[in-house]
């Protein structure tokens, strides 16, 4: 063979590899390197190629994609500062656990460190951030080549699905010339098939877990942003056994959609509560068991860590639990799902008072909260009056900081059809709207609303770009309040002295001439009849852009004013216990 046809076949064999084990998305960064995959990628009909030319906005497309479809979404980048670009949303896909098959083109071994262009050291360039990291061959007509490229891509694969999720890097060396024979047909895989195992815990564990619950009076269980694929039927079916109190956090999407018989248990205002000293020390737990991730609320992991409670599990796939309040007792390896049925409680000690007196105060607070739009005009109102105007099956993307303290505030239990997600991982603003961008894309036909601030927005602006090169549907609402709102709520905005230009951070930029730049929709709001109409009106155009205009100052006042009404109604109900 000649060394085109010796690429050729090389490359295929990884695409094909990638194809048997259930990849069907790719996210192209353009470059020279990378041209014989790429040619590869885009001549492939069992795929789909997105194309982003700024490599950190592609990296948080593909993660967008990838958190969608909850299946692995391959990324490919040419040499040098291309694969650096990818690093950002590679540390998201880490700590959120989201499967990213990252493909770095390199310069072949003799062009290492002598000064050739295009050229850093890409072998293990992620570190610890990805689950696994390899170096590929040089393509040759080694018999062991092809098999060993073949099986490695399949491991990297294997190894991105199982849990937690997660990204992998394969770095693939390629010598000049880069052009390929293309082929209609791919290869034969040899591989056949992974077999990975369900994660359950023993008879044992399940025992041991049946006994504490069996042994709890006051037991409360709390749910994180939850695994991709899990299956929330069964954590309902587990709510009904233990009848304890659920605290929701938006991003399990357990708040909407709540089966009617299950609302009674569904607590949401738990922020607010956990506000109120007095509240606090009559809610103590015995046992607490938590699922997924760590709550967005700080004060909700404090009083679990201050009420240090004799039972506190963490059930989690990642051995490496998450707890970083260091007050758990046990911890379950295992994915929620079907095992948790076969939890058979003999007696539940459950004292159906403490669920009394937990709904009674959650809905008091959220009555409060229910009426917060009808006086104030600040982002939470802004917030609570978009999530009233969604329809059925559609999808919010927030960004971190105040949109998504927002979202978990005003986000009432409900029984419709719309859903939270966010980039918690690493709870960064950087790659929100490429994230939401792909995200959407990933979501068929599901209406996507990216709810951002000014700042976050600002940070990628260049996620437009991929709308340049395939069909983007969202509806971005930026919330501008020209600066880090959330840096008002912290101690740091007691300090005058450097405040607005080290954390206020002021830019006095608008975004209509963005929207202008990319064909976008434009609605400039100043008022909530404004919002209204803005986001309950028919789109003219794929992406429509709603810039909201609020200020920090209101937004604190406001935000403080429900939170010290919510705990005079606590007080006053306390008082008459």
């Amino acid at each position: 063979m000649n060394e085109r046809e010796v690429l050729s076949n090389y490359v295929y064999q990884i695409v094909a590899s990638l194809v048997a084990s259930g990849v069907e998305q790719v996210v192209v960064s353009p470059g020279s390197r990378s041209t014989p995959l790429a040619y590869a990628f885009a001549s492939t009909k069992e795929l789909t190629l997105h194309r982003q030319i700024d490599e950190r906005a592609a990296g948080f497309y593909a993660l967008g994609l990838a958190k969608a479809t909850a299946k692995p979404v391959v990324l490919l980048c040419t040499s040098g500062t291309a694969a650096a670009n990818y690093y950002p949303a590679i540390v998201e896909a880490k700590y959120a656990r989201v499967p990213l098959i990252v493909l770095t083109a390199d310069r072949p071994h003799e062009l290492r460190e002598v000064g050739a262009p295009q050229t850093i050291n890409q072998v293990r360039l992620y570190g610890q951030h990805v689950k696994w990291s390899a170096e590929f061959p040089i393509p040759d007509e080694a018999p062991q080549t092809i098999p060993y490229i073949e099986r490695h891509t399949a491991r990297a694969v294997t190894i991105a699905m199982t849990a937690p999720f997660g990204p992998v890097h394969l770095n693939i060396p390629f010598r000049e010339p880069l052009v390929i024979d293309f082929k209609t047909k791919l290869p034969r895989a040899s591989f056949v098939k992974s077999f990975t195992n369900d994660l359950v815990p023993s008879k044992q564990t399940i025992a041991e877990l049946t006994a504490i619950i069996e042994q709890t009076k006051n037991g409360m269980i709390v749910v994180g942003e939850l695994p991709l694929g899990t299956d929330t039927t069964t954590l309902w079916n587990f709510v009904r056994e233990l009848k304890w109190p659920v605290m929701i956090e938006s991003l399990s999407n357990l708040r909407t959609e709540v089966p009617e018989d299950c609302q009674v248990f569904a607590i949401t205002t738990y922020d607010a509560l956990m506000k109120n000293e007095r509240f606090k020390r009559n809610v103590r737990p015995q046992t607490v068991i938590r699922f997924g991730a760590q709550p967005v609320s700080k004060f909700l992991m404090q009083f679990i860590a201050q009420a240090n409670p004799l039972h506190y599990i963490i059930i989690d796939e990642d051995p490496m639990f998450r707890d970083s309040t260091h007050s758990s007792t046990h911890f379950i390896h295992a994915l929620p799902g079907a095992w948790l049925s076969e939890i058979e409680l003999d007696h539940v000690a459950t004292e159906l008072a403490y669920i009394e007196f937990w709904k009674t105060a959650d809905l008091l607070a959220a009555d409060v909260i229910a009426k917060y739009g009808q006086t104030a005009g600040d982002e939470g109102a802004y917030v609570q009056l978009m999530l009233e105007s969604l329809v059925e099956g559609s999808d919010i993307f927030v960004s971190s900081s105040m949109p998504i303290r927002d979202i978990d505030t005003f986000l009432p239990v409900m029984n419709q059809d719309i859903q939270v997600f966010a980039n918690r991982g690493a709870n960064g603003i950087d790659g929100v709207t490429s994230t939401a961008l792909g995200f959407s894309n990933g979501r068929g036909n599901r209406q996507t609303y990216l709810l951002i601030g000014d700042l976050a927005f600002l940070h990628d602006a260049n996620a437009f770009i991929a709308s340049r090169y395939q069909q983007c549907d969202v509806t971005v609402v930026v919330l501008n309040n020209d600066g880090g709102g959330i840096f008002s709520y912290l101690p740091q905005a007691k300090v005058e002295a450097h405040y607005e230009e080290l954390f206020g951070t002021p830019t006095a930029l608008t975004f209509e001439q963005v929207a202008s730049m990319y064909e976008m929709e434009y609605v400039k709001v100043t008022s909530k009849e404004q919002f209204a109409a803005a986001i309950t009106s028919e789109k003219q155009q794929a992406l429509k852009l709603i810039e909201v205009f609020t200020n920090r100052e209101e937004n604190v006042k406001e935000h403080r004013a429900l939170w010290t009404r919510i705990n005079e109604v606590i007080e006053q109900w306390l008082d008459m216990l």
